[in-house]
């Protein structure tokens, strides 16, 4: 039977939960898979946390050198989380011949032409299904299962902290600031969330699904992000009232020449099947030109369900003879191929003196700079408009000639809203 040997390097909630499971399922992987794979080496300087996994002392490596240089290792899975010391100790394994498996979405996404490049010298491959939507497989299926498709699309829920607290505010009209809290409180967010919130997290993971799917590097640089720290639950119950829920979403395009990419809160008709997508599930929707429509859901984090999918890849790579790249050419990023605006509709709230009056104004307004607005409510001393679909850069200057008027007090809210 085939022996392959993993290292684990850091032994964190994925870590842990990685190890965990290649150690109670040995025998069904053996049975099922024909393989053995054993944990060789860990790389972890917690020795509280390598007691709680009941973890062979002889096993923990001193420092990366002695993985790399250790024959009986075929594969290192990282943990760590971050940019470095990541990228280095996985930059070394693979020019020593070792494929890497990772979770890690943010170093994948700003060192994935560094990782190739490396990978290539050592003949060795580069599997990171665990780094976008947790357990749900959807690397592997832009990658395998979709080889008879052109993608045109792909929008998806794929930020299970962000879900959980939009799903709150919509669920129960609790203000941001307390969802926020909530989510520290039960682990779905980071003592510092700046990277769920703002849409850091997501983007890095659109800048993977993207590239996989259209087959070209779509770099983080081309993705526009915003957040949702300043989402307002108002907006969320007047959403509600007009049929829309809330989700901070990934969508990009592609229409074989240009490429759209984009991460911020958007409305969904509230029959969409993502707007179904509650708590800290994650979701995403594929449009191929043959397969039409096709929707992966499962939860996005925790350490058995990403654990599961750092297995899977541990699996794959040591079942296949071949191994895995994903070559890009540095001259495949173009500026000329990288949408610099886009079209969608829009829900926008105006704060405004004398709301009848104002209705009129703000609509003449927006009419002479090209956005047809098709309904608008009055909502105490707010004014709530709804387009026709429109450019972004026609609606952003549109709002800044409704800023300029006297009957104005200011711009709440801004919201795409997407079909």
């Amino acid at each position: 039977m085939k022996k392959i040997g993993v290292a684990l390097l850091g032994l964190g909630v994925v870590g842990g939960g990685t190890y965990e499971i290649l150690t109670t399922k040995r025998d069904y992987i053996r049975a099922n898979d024909g393989i053995d794979v054993e944990v060789k080496a860990v790389l972890e300087r917690n020795e509280a946390r390598i007691k709680e996994l009941g973890i062979d002392p002889a096993i923990v490596a001193k420092d990366i050198d002695e993985i790399v240089s250790n024959p009986d290792i075929q594969i290192v899975a990282e943990f760590f989380g971050g940019v470095e010391p990541a990228r280095t100790f996985l930059l070394k394994a693979l020019e020593n011949g070792k494929s890497i498996v990772t979770a890690n979405k943010e170093m994948f996404s700003k060192s994935w032409p560094d990782l190739e490049k490396a990978a290539k010298k050592g003949g060795a491959g580069l599997y990171f299904e665990a780094s976008c939507v947790g357990g749900v497989p959807i690397i592997r299926t832009l990658t395998d299962a979709m080889q008879g498709n052109h993608i045109t699309s792909l929008k998806g829920i794929v930020n299970g902290t962000t879900n959980y607290i939009l799903s709150r505010m919509s669920d129960e009209g609790v203000d941001y600031d307390t969802c926020l809290k909530s989510a520290q409180a039960l682990g779905y967010a980071e003592a510092n969330p700046t990277a769920d919130v703002d849409g850091f997290d997501a983007m890095y993971k659109n800048s993977i699904l993207s590239s996989l799917a259209y087959k070209k590097r779509v770099p983080i640089e081309k993705i526009y992000r915003e957040g949702i720290s300043s989402v307002d639950v108002k907006d969320l119950k007047i959403g509600a009232e007009l049929g829309y829920t809330m989700k901070l979403l990934v969508i990009s395009k592609h229409d074989g020449k240009m490429t759209e990419a984009r991460v911020h809160p958007a409305f969904l008709p509230t029959e969409h099947p993502l707007s179904g997508v509650k708590g800290s599930f994650n979701a995403v929707f594929v449009h191929g030109d043959n397969v039409d429509d096709i929707m992966l859901y499962g939860r996005g984090a925790g350490s058995l369900p990403t654990g599961s999918a750092i297995v899977s890849d541990i699996i794959f790579a040591g079942k296949t003879e071949t191994v895995r790249r994903f070559s890009f050419e540095e001259e495949d990023v173009k500026d000329d191929t990288f949408a610099t605006d886009f079209s969608t509709e829009y829900y926008v709230r105006v704060e405004a003196s004398h709301v009848q009056d104002a209705s009129v104004k703000v609509v003449s307004a927006l009419t002479k700079e090209g956005v047809e607005v098709v309904k608008v409510l009055t909502k105490d001393n707010d004014l709530v408009l709804l387009t026709s679909t429109t450019k972004e850069s026609t609606m952003q200057s549109a709002l800044d000639t409704v800023r300029g008027l006297d009957c104005v007090n200011k711009i709440c809210a801004l919201v795409r809203v997407e079909r």
